[in-house]
């Protein structure tokens, strides 16, 4: 891979040159300083105090927590820590919570040291792993600690986002860093820290190490802050025509943020040279799932969405507009505050409480001050506004209460009464959120299997003292040694217990007679090693339950999961498929779903979709009320195979203790879609999923990447090949963004520049048609929804919808074509033998498709004939078919 620069970055130029180095082989610290100040001088900075002080004690070797407001520059103190480095031959790690912030830090770094200094390590791909700079998330750098301890090879750690030490998850991480790294220099950031004395006298006692605590209130943009009582509509209007735009619309679920949206049409905000740069700047942007059209809509009048039920293209276009100045109003939810790059000028909070997954709260003092820290845009900005508006229902009494007295009227006005899942807040809330400090960060440990593994597999280290550090000695030092009170402490040392006798009775521990080469006298198996990555026990059950799968009846067929085929326009034969490989490939698909996330809003409506079609049953058998709730609340979403899945699982917890509290959720949401024929598009419209595309096309890439992954080769069959094929289609047509990031981050050596790696919109250049196989499928898929169709003798309408009238007999209807079937047989089978390449046929050349139809007498006499439009398929993203004829051979 080529470095995208010519010349040497601009940080690399400045490194000391070998005069910097002194007598015992170190580098002059004032050389060092002097390097990186010439090159802020260069790009035309001019450092504030806080960066001043805390870059110098960087440079001196100290520990350094830096607690400064948003936009007050803390990038630059970081690539100050980077940079000494980088000139002491030392390795620093950048960390943050979020991959979507690990790579912006990844690409920022390689502008300004060079592709061949940095490199990135995510949970499933890493480029240039070896590199002197790496970017990943805290989670990683944990396990790193937790692995080798004071060995682990990170000189320097900055930590970004410190505050998510408070994390109730996810806070451990963020802590054992600091048990474990006592040879590591700490840069930790973040605009809400509260009071960090904790830190700063802890980090201090275990590394020898002083701590500065650099802390500023100062904003580069000062912020005006104000409680408003009129309309959230007027307050809006207030902001545009005082040009104050862009506004952050902050909402607290993605259904508002969605909704709101449409409300702001109307305010038309921007000018018609402003319409024509949005309009070019979106090109040929394809805005083909069921919300584009809103979208396109919003966008076009200037008002943006943003939030994590988009699809990732939806959201880069929102940022790449905005940070163009051609949005004025983003209506958003609060995880725009986590570092998003969108530039704002005025944050308008509609509500300052939240639903945190157990009970409805007003906001912290932290996530306040997080999301207002969003508004004023340095370069831009002399200062930024935070407006929070009075609760609804007050606004709405205040105004009826206004109303009546100007009308001299003296009638009581009936007030409305709040919404429901709401919590008061007033002025003195307000003011007490402005005013007050971040609360203080509270630790959050956890002991977990994979803890224990981790810390029991190290090497025996050898100490000063004479002493030797093994695992089983790092287990007890971490337990009572961390950031919790002795109470907790003694919780966590009974867990770690119990999970160290699971681990010896599972056989998940080695005991050598005499140490080994690493001095250890206890050590985790080695097969465990070699296959499992502990950060991942479900893909090793998966692994292990697809070898326990039933004994394929065949051969298996090469898998091919590449996403496209040599272009060829020739006849090719169908592949032969029993329907024993259909049946596989299924059983293949719902263990790799198993092991997937459950995307919560998907399995809600396949409920709500279950309940609706018993209750409108039940309506109509006469079931009675009582029975008809009781069988109501046992209605689940689908789990196919769920006793096997389960009983497996079961049997892999008892030999592998170390899973803890993970287990497998069985579900169907890409095998619905395989087997109904659907779009994307079809199946959000189907389950009203329309603001959460992007939460569905996340999990559909997560299956894919799974099953791509975790399926050995022998298990690869044919028709399995073709799901994949299918599904990685699928999602690169809806928005190829996330697997082509995932892709070029497995094979960063075929990308010509690390610039390449980047997450870029999606062009829109290739169709589904493009890929044949993938089509193939898609075809073949939609021909049996219509025999599934026929089968049922119900669902007509869209096959017919499909015939080519004029090449059938004149005035014959679908059901007059298929009474001779009917005639002859009771039946049309829809089994996985139904399915079978034998009984289905495309030619690509012609574009002619026949389907024999399964009778239950194993004639096979009839068939649907057809011919794919594939103009017409490219342009509405899915198979278009036309119906030619139902006949007989005979």
């Amino acid at each position: 891979m080529s470095p995208p620069h010519t010349t040497a970055p601009p940080l690399i130029r400045h490194l000391p040159g070998p005069g910097a180095r002194l007598a015992d082989g170190s580098i002059d610290g004032d050389a060092i300083l002097s390097g990186f100040t010439d090159y802020v001088a260069d790009i035309g900075l001019e450092m504030y105090p806080a960066q001043e002080e805390a870059i110098f004690e960087i440079v001196l070797g100290n520990h350094v927590i830096l607690n400064t407001p948003t936009g007050s520059g803390k990038s630059l103190v970081a690539a100050a820590a980077h940079f000494a480095a980088l000139a002491q031959g030392k390795r620093s790690v950048y960390t943050a919570p979020i991959k979507a912030l690990v790579s912006e830090k990844f690409f920022a770094l390689c502008r300004e040291f060079g592709s061949d200094q940095v490199g990135m390590v995510t949970g499933d791909a890493a480029v240039n792993p070896e590199a002197p700079i790496i970017c990943c998330t805290q989670e990683i750098l944990a396990n790193w600690a937790l692995r080798d301890g004071r060995d682990a090879p990170v000189d320097v750690a900055v930590v970004d986002e410190f505050h998510y030490y408070g994390d109730p998850q996810r806070g451990w991480a963020w802590q054992v860093p600091l048990l474990e790294l006592p040879n590591t220099q700490f840069l930790l950031m973040s605009a809400t820290l509260g009071n960090v004395e904790f830190f700063r006298t802890d980090l201090t006692q275990r590394t020898g190490r002083d701590t500065t605590v650099v802390k500023s209130v100062q904003r580069p943009v000062p912020l005006d802050f104000e409680y408003r009582t009129s309309t959230l509509h007027h307050s809006v209007t207030s902001l545009l025509e005082s040009g104050r735009a862009p506004i952050y619309l902050v909402h607290f679920t993605q259904k508002d943020a969605t909704e709101a949206a449409q409300n702001y049409l109307a305010l038309d905000p921007l000018t018609k040279d402003e319409k024509v740069k949005v309009r070019e700047a979106l090109g040929g942007f394809r805005f083909d799932s069921p919300i584009g059209k809103d979208l396109r809509r919003y966008i076009t009048a200037g008002v943006g969405v943003h939030h994590a039920g988009l699809l990732p293209k939806y959201r880069l276009l929102v940022e790449k507009l905005a940070q163009e100045g051609l949005l004025k109003i983003i209506c958003g939810t609060d995880t725009l505050g986590v570092g998003v790059n969108v530039p704002i000028r005025s944050v308008l909070f509609t509500q300052l409480c939240k639903y945190d997954g157990s009970s409805v709260r007003i906001l912290s003092n932290r996530e306040f001050a997080q999301i207002s820290g969003r508004a004023g845009r340095k370069g831009f900005d002399d200062r930024g506004d935070v407006w929070v508006q009075a609760p609804e229902h007050v606004v709405e009494n205040q105004r009826l209460g206004e109303k009546a007295a100007a009308s001299g009227k003296k009638k009581i006005v009936k007030k409305k009464q709040p919404d429901r899942g709401y919590a008061h807040w007033t002025q003195d809330t307000f003011d007490r959120l402005v005013s007050g400090e971040p609360e203080p960060l509270t630790s959050h440990f956890q002991v977990s299997h994979q803890m224990l593994m981790n810390l029991l597999d190290r090497p025996v280290v050898h100490e000063a003292d004479g002493t030797d550090v093994d695992g089983c000695r790092a287990v007890r030092t971490l337990l009572t040694d961390n950031h919790e009170p002795r109470r907790r402490q003694r919780a966590h040392i009974r867990r770690a217990i119990s999970i160290y006798r699971s681990l010896v009775e599972a056989e998940m521990l080695e005991f050598p007679d005499e140490p080994d080469e690493f001095g250890r006298r206890v050590r985790v198996n080695f097969d465990l090693q070699d296959q499992f990555a502990l950060h991942q026990p479900l893909s090793l059950w998966a692994v292990e339950a697809l070898g326990a799968l039933p004994a394929a009846e065949a051969e298996a067929h090469e898998f091919r999961s590449e996403p496209h085929e040599p272009e060829s326009h020739e006849t090719e034969p169908e592949p032969e498929i029993g329907g024993w490989e259909i049946d596989h490939a299924l059983n293949v698909l719902t263990i790799i779903e198993s092991v997937q996330e459950n995307p919560g809003v998907v399995l809600a409506a396949q409920v709500k979709r279950a309940k609706d079609e018993l209750m409108a049953e039940m309506k109509s058998s006469g079931v009675e009320y009582e029975e008809r709730m009781e069988r109501l609340s046992q209605v689940d979403y689908p789990k196919p195979n769920r006793e096997w899945i389960y009983g497996n699982f079961n049997e892999f917890r008892m030999r592998h203790p170390w899973v803890g509290s993970d287990t497998v959720a069985p579900k169907a949401i890409v095998r619905e879609m395989y087997e109904r024929a659907m779009t994307f598009g079809e199946y959000v419209n189907d389950y009203g999923l329309k603001r959460s595309e992007g939460v569905l096309l996340r999990y559909l890439s997560d299956v894919y990447k799974g099953l791509v992954q975790n399926v050995p080769e022998e298990l690869a069959t044919t028709e399995l090949g073709d799901i994949v094929a299918w599904l990685g289609a699928v999602v690169r047509h809806v928005d190829s963004s996330l697997i082509d990031e995932w892709e070029r981050m497995l094979h960063p050596e075929e990308a010509d520049s690390i610039d390449d790696l980047r997450p870029h919109l999606p062009t829109g250049e290739r169709t589904i048609v493009d890929d044949d196989r993938a089509f193939r499928v898609m075809v073949r898929n939609r021909v049996f929804d219509w025999v599934q169709r026929l089968a049922r003798r119900r669902g007509y309408d869209e096959i017919v919808a499909d015939a080519d009238r004029e090449l059938w007999p004149s005035g014959e209807t679908l059901i007059e074509a298929m009474a001779p079937y009917w005639a002859e047989h009771d039946e049309i089978l829809t089994d996985p033998g139904a399915r079978s390449g034998e009984l289905f046929r495309y030619d690509r050349a012609t574009g002619r498709v026949t389907q024999i139809l399964h009778d239950p007498d194993d004639t096979n006499e009839w068939r649907l004939d057809a011919m794919v439009d594939r103009a017409a398929s490219a342009d509405e993203g899915r198979a278009v078919l036309r119906l030619l004829s139902v006949t007989s051979a005979l």
